[in-house]
């Protein structure tokens, strides 16, 4: 399983896709909505969890590409 992906918005302007814990962006987008879709690539080829920030920095989504520790029952 690779890194989890977040989605952030870059203080400069824009929106960065980011691995967790790294310093660094792995991509700098002009919109949302672009961050967004290449951080599910990303996440969907690492099985890991894509992580949606919004402008306040705070989570507003996840969306799990891997081992979910918590499936839905049913």
């Amino acid at each position: 399983m690779g890194r989890n992906q977040h989605v952030v918005p870059n203080p400069n302007g824009g929106w960065n896709v980011k691995g967790a814990g790294a310093k660094r962006a792995t991509v700098h987008t002009d919109t949302k909505r672009s961050a967004v879709n290449i951080a599910r690539n990303i996440s969907r080829n690492q099985h890991s969890e894509l992580i949606i920030h919004g402008k306040n920095g705070q989570i507003q989504s996840r969306d799990s590409h891997g081992h979910d520790p918590f499936p839905p029952k049913g």
